[in-house]
């Protein structure tokens, strides 16, 4: 449920590209992401905050964690593989270290400090391999398949099944869910202390979470692409909000 107007709105950083792009006579390098992240955000009840890669990225995210309530990884560009130690696949897109060491720092930073995390797609595989795993770089090798991506910019229509018992399944509902494919990769083997919550049909891992309280739900789908459904963002803003009703609560009290 989004926050009351009198309530305070929980601060969510969400991971940005930095990407040449064009307006008018201007062709430069720019952060950008797609409005449809932060308005799956501010539509849930937070404040949607842009976290372009930055240099020093471990003293950046340090900072700019203790301003956060709440961090979403977005969709992007692969993941290079020499992080999880794979050989380039061809097909694989030219490594950017910059939102790699970037986004495993905010990871990194906002796990120590029980920061909700939420990763969607490309986010999802970096939080698995963060935690030790690895991933199918190209999915029509190992699934001899497309479905996951059918090119041009057109998002893939395909059906997950969520686990019962799950956190995801809490946000969502257990059993099938219709979601928004757009990716050649995958995970392959499983990072360490994450726990599978949803597959397709395939067996291909469509979610993972970490067990016990602290907030981390992944999804391989685009959940900003399905504007009438919010509950993974519903589900982020609430934990934020509690988040940052605790850590209020931790600075009132007198050292």
């Amino acid at each position: 449920m989004a926050s009351n107007d009198s309530d305070p709105r929980p601060v969510i950083g969400l991971t940005t590209y930095l990407e040449r792009a064009k307006q008018g006579v201007w062709d430069v390098r720019a952060s950008f992401l797609p409005q449809q992240y932060f308005d799956s955000v501010t539509a849930s009840g937070g404040v949607a905050v842009l976290l372009p890669p930055q240099p020093s990225p471990e003293a950046a995210a340090a900072a700019v964690l203790d301003g956060l309530d709440g961090l979403v990884l977005t969709g992007g560009l692969d993941v290079q593989p020499e992080l999880y130690g794979a050989p380039r696949h061809p097909l694989t897109d030219p490594a950017r270290p910059d939102r790699d060491d970037w986004e495993l720092a905010l990871l990194r930073g906002a796990r120590r400090r029980g920061i909700p995390v939420f990763g969607i797609c490309r986010g999802l595989q970096l939080i698995n391999v963060a935690a030790g795993g690895t991933l199918h770089q190209h999915l029509p090798d190992a699934l001899g398949t497309d479905r996951f991506r059918i090119g041009g910019g057109v998002f893939a229509d395909n059906v997950v099944l969520v686990d019962d018992g799950t956190r995801l399944a809490g946000l969502v509902g257990a059993g099938e869910l219709s979601v928004k494919s757009y990716h050649h990769q995958g995970v392959d083997r499983l990072g360490d202390g994450l726990v599978v919550t949803a597959r397709t049909d395939d067996g291909l891992v469509q979610a993972v979470e970490a067990p016990g309280e602290d907030y981390l739900v992944a999804v391989q789908w685009h959940p900003e692409e399905n504007s009438e459904d919010r509950r993974l963002f519903l589900g982020l803003v609430a934990a934020a909000a509690e988040h940052a009703a605790r850590r209020s609560e931790h600075a009132a009290v007198p050292a």
